[in-house]
This record gives C-alpha cells, sequence and structure tokens, in this order.
C-alpha cells in the first residue's frame, strides 16, 4: 500500500491520473491498482522511479527525501524575465517528463 500511495501522490502533482501514469509506462490498465496488494518488481520500481525522478526507496516508504540529484538552486530567464519558483519547478518538471519521453523512446527502439 505504501508503493501505491507515494505513487498517486506523485501522480497528483503531476496532475495526471493513474490510467495515464500506465499508459506512459506501456503498463496494462489497473497494473499500477495492484500497488494496493502487491509490491512491485524491481523493474516495475524503477521504471515508475525513473519517471517521477524519485528514488526506489522513495516509493517503498525507506526515506522522506523525494527527488535525487534535485540541483539546489534552479535558474532560468528569458528575454530579461525572471521566473518564480513555483514557476521555475514547473520547468523542471518539464524537463523530466520529456527524459522519461526520451528514455521510452530508446526503449521502444531497442
Amino acid at each position: 500500500m505504501i508503493v501505491f500511495e507515494a505513487v498517486k501522490e506523485l501522480c497528483k502533482e503531476r496532475r495526471i491520473s493513474i490510467n495515464d501514469l500506465e499508459n506512459a509506462l506501456g503498463y496494462s490498465k489497473n497494473t499500477l491498482y495492484r500497488l494496493k496488494t502487491q509490491i512491485p518488481g524491481a523493474d516495475k520500481l524503477q521504471a515508475i522511479a525513473d519517471y517521477f525522478h524519485v528514488s526506489t526507496d522513495y516509493l517503498l516508504g525507506r526515506t522522506d527525501e523525494k527527488y535525487i540529484n534535485e540541483p539546489e538552486t534552479i535558474a532560468a530567464h528569458h528575454d530579461g524575465e525572471e521566473w518564480t519558483e513555483e514557476e521555475l519547478e514547473e520547468i523542471e518538471e518539464f524537463k523530466r517528463f520529456v527524459a522519461m519521453r526520451r528514455e521510452a523512446r530508446r526503449k521502444k527502439g531497442e
């Protein structure tokens, strides 16, 4: 149940559904709902962690430290415009999403 709750919260933060995540990871419908009663195998756990850019330990409830390799500061400018912290975090979330999609395309091409 710990894994499912963590995944559910991460989906909520990203504003996606569990079904959206299943589609993005190439899982069949209701695969992730099984996390309510089962601990996923290492491959699924790693895929979920990679998608959200979190550690597997976070998903398993072994740490409260969510993100791995998160920079302490984020800098972004556009035409002299300054960004709010919230906007910068949205940019970082988008970068993680693009990286995940790139990895999914790479795996499909293998």
